[in-house]
């Protein structure tokens, strides 16, 4: 007589344990409760995550938004077997666009998909996510785990975030009031951040680096592992002392594709490449793999990870705010009247 299984086949079989996702959000509840800020309402693990902005006192609210991931950084994390980090970077990507127009934070949401669900592993990931979220003032107001069996080769994952700010409508910050005769100031990134991975993997691969090789004070690992800066916080507070003019986020493109992006049609950015010099792991990039200086500036960030623009006579004052709080902030360059349609222009490179 055959003997049969009545349990019969289950979900978990086909690769999807409900089990391990109850697990993880047991886990991440009190994470992410320390993101809560005013305006959250209800508790995670609903459909939806509410939001109440009339509690703010915004006059002309106007809501920014805007989604990125990480890219494939997420391949070095997984290689260096490092997961706190990579969930700041998501948060920054996203965070840091929506501070171009002057956009206060104030929720976020992640998408994190896997082969299968490694609840410790994703558990560092989400930590890292709400520690961008206390950096940027926002909360994690939700988010999406996903199992997909055979979609992903095993102990692989992916990230996407999604952040949505807010900002008065007479003080969005969008360019137009740029004029010949601005300064153009510089704020130090923490690294490559997240831009410029799948260069910089081929670049590890052709010349026989391995993560754990040496490299400055640690090894490369730490040093292309640093997560994005988060700029929100002391640039909301200059803006609220001082006129900027424009925000440019430098990620994919570099300085090369993203200034140009905010400066108003007749104007072109004049930068002194000779006003700072390159984070080691540039000039290791560069030399690595002979690259172009522009091709540099076109691809890195090469230490400057946001730039903002105000009048000449502001300059000074906003270095000197933005050192006081804890960033390295420089001049970098002057706003003048475009020549043949260049809208952009590198000295000293």
């Amino acid at each position: 007589m055959t003997s049969h299984d009545h349990r019969g086949t289950s979900y978990d079989d086909a690769g999807v344990s409900i089990d391990r996702g109850n697990e993880l959000v047991r886990r991440i509840k009190p994470l992410v409760a320390a993101t809560n800020r005013p305006g959250v309402m209800g508790a995670l693990g609903g459909f939806g995550a509410l939001f109440d902005i009339s509690s703010l006192g915004y006059r002309q609210p106007v809501l920014v938004s805007g989604t990125d991931g990480v890219g494939t950084k997420i391949k070095l994390a997984e290689a260096a077997g490092k997961h706190d980090t990579i969930g700041i970077d998501l948060v920054a990507m996203c965070a840091n666009d929506l501070l171009v127009q002057g956009a206060q934070p104030l929720f976020f949401l992640d998408y994190y998909v896997c082969e299968r669900l490694d609840v410790d592993i994703a558990e560092q990931v989400i930590r890292g996510i709400t520690r961008g979220c206390e950096l940027a003032g926002c909360a994690l107001v939700g988010g999406e785990t996903a199992e997909h069996p055979g979609a992903f080769p095993p102990g692989e994952y992916d990230l996407a975030g999604f952040c949505v700010g807010i900002v008065e409508k007479d003080r969005i910050i969008d360019g137009s009031a740029i004029s010949a005769g601005d300064g153009i100031i510089g704020l130090a990134s923490s690294g490559a951040h997240s831009n410029g991975y799948s260069l910089i993997r081929k670049l590890l691969k052709d010349s026989g680096t391995a993560l754990d090789d040496p490299f400055g004070d640690s090894d490369f690992a730490g040093a292309l592992l640093e997560p994005t800066r988060i700029y929100v916080k002391p640039v909301l507070e200059l803006c609220d002392r001082l006129p900027v003019r424009g925000i440019a986020h430098i990620t994919g493109g570099g300085l090369l594709e993203n200034i140009p992006r905010v400066i108003p049609a007749g104007l072109m950015a004049v930068i002194d490449g000779s006003s700072w010099q390159w984070p080691p792991i540039f000039s290791w990039l560069q030399s690595s793999g002979t690259i172009d200086p522009l091709e540099m500036y076109r691809t890195f960030n090469c230490g400057v990870g946001m730039v903002l623009i105000t009048a000449e006579a502001n300059v000074d004052g906003a270095i000197e705010f933005l050192n006081a709080r804890g960033e390295r902030a420089w001049r970098i360059g002057t706003i003048t009247e475009a020549v043949d349609e260049q809208r952009i222009r590198l000295e000293e490179v």
